[in-house]
């Protein structure tokens, strides 16, 4: 009903100005889906945001709002990046060990925040925005200066061949990376719903007193979901560097995966499968 109404509204702004809305549908249509060269590209755009849409989600369930997701991207993007290019390893451990530094750098600077919520108090929206111009300016120092390659463009060497992430289609830029985020959203699933730890998660959620007089960790659990949260984001940064780009350029502003994973989320109702369909719309 929300697209519906969606598509409705944005036809009575073209009439509004003269343009036939059904073409600029149709448009929109072939664009997306017009051939398989086409889906790859929707599924390409989608990826991202499964990510950084699981990340909101995942925060949200135990009652917190990551507004992070952008600098959770970068320092995971210059993170995955320098493991790329840095050393010189055989593809089955080089690419793990790639992705699970955008995990870390991603968990950490999510989960730091997490930290300050929980022993502090300090509102995580708060630092988490404020975290996101701290990871801006570092990444565009680190990626301008100390891990530049030599030469005009601001950015890193090239990844090695060992740590670039499977394209599926050829002559399209669909990679693994797709895959890696409907498994992100699987697991996120069975974390949530099928595990002691997610159910403690939704728990301190719904009523963190309660939660805690119910013998459950709350200041832990709030630290451990913003740290899966920003890994979540993480990995969006991690599969750009890896399945697209194969380096890491300079960043002047935010890519706004991060703030566009906010929406995907909450049209998802913060359920995984949810959020992988909003995903998809906003990829189309």
């Amino acid at each position: 009903i929300a697209v519906f109404v969606g598509l409705v509204a944005g036809a009575i702004f073209m009439i509004s100005i003269g343009t036939d809305p059904l073409e600029a549908y149709k448009v929109l249509w072939n664009s997306a889906f017009g051939s398989f060269r086409d889906l790859a590209s929707t599924f390409v755009n989608t990826t991202p945001l499964i990510f950084t849409g699981l990340a909101v989600a995942f925060a949200f369930r135990t009652g917190l709002f990551n507004i992070g997701g952008d600098g959770q991207f970068l320092v995971a993007y210059m993170a995955t990046a320098w493991l790329g290019f840095a050393v010189k390893l055989p593809i089955y451990i080089h690419v793990p060990l790639a992705i699970l530094a955008g995990i870390l750098a991603g968990g950490v600077w999510g989960g730091f925040a997490g930290f300050l919520k929980a022993k502090f108090g300090v509102h995580e929206v708060i630092t988490t925005i404020m975290m996101n111009y701290i990871s801006l300016y570092f990444v565009g120092y680190m990626l301008g200066g100390p891990l530049k390659k030599p030469g005009g463009i601001p950015a890193t060497p090239r990844i090695q061949e060992s740590a670039r992430l499977l394209r599926m289609v050829p002559g399209t830029r669909l990679n693994l990376g797709f895959i890696l985020a409907i498994l992100a959203a699987i697991f996120i699933y069975y974390l949530l719903w099928k595990t002691t730890i997610g159910y403690e998660i939704r728990a301190v959620g719904f009523n963190p007193k309660a939660a805690e007089y119910g013998g459950i960790n709350v200041a832990r659990n709030m630290i451990l979901a913003m740290a899966i949260s920003g890994a979540l984001a993480g990995l969006a940064g991690t599969t750009q560097v890896m399945g697209l780009e194969h380096r890491a350029y300079q960043p002047f502003g935010f890519l706004g995966y991060g703030f566009t994973g906010i929406a995907v989320a909450l049209l998802g109702k913060t359920h995984p499968a949810g959020v992988v369909m909003a995903a998809f719309l906003f990829g189309i």
